[in-house]
């Protein structure tokens, strides 16, 4: 599982950035354009707001499983989550667990 775990976190950061930078290139980081778009219309806020709660209920499993097992890497899941996504961080955080039970 844990190759696969880290295959996940491959793709997880590949996708989302194959449609971020072509954004970044032709836009630059104008955020107030990026959160129009996220909410441009109602399919893409349902998107958007599934996303950000995932994002919420992740960050309190993450919490509650790092005090439980001692992960020391949490961390770079969270900046993950917020500089790529939860497809990213998810399946980091869930490498690094298999890493602790494995020990």
């Amino acid at each position: 599982m844990k190759r696969l775990y880290l295959l996940l976190s491959l793709v997880g950061l590949v996708l989302p950035y194959a449609y971020f930078v072509p954004f970044l290139l032709s836009n630059g980081l104008d955020l107030r354009l990026f959160a129009a778009e996220m909410f441009a219309n109602a399919i893409a806020s349902f998107f958007a707001v599934d996303v950000i709660i995932s994002s919420v209920v992740f960050w309190v499993f993450l919490y509650r499983e790092t005090k439980a097992r001692g992960i020391k890497e949490w961390w770079i899941c969270i900046i993950a989550n917020l500089t790529v996504g939860l497809s990213l961080a998810l399946p980091l955080f869930l490498y690094f667990r298999e890493g602790y039970r494995e020990r």
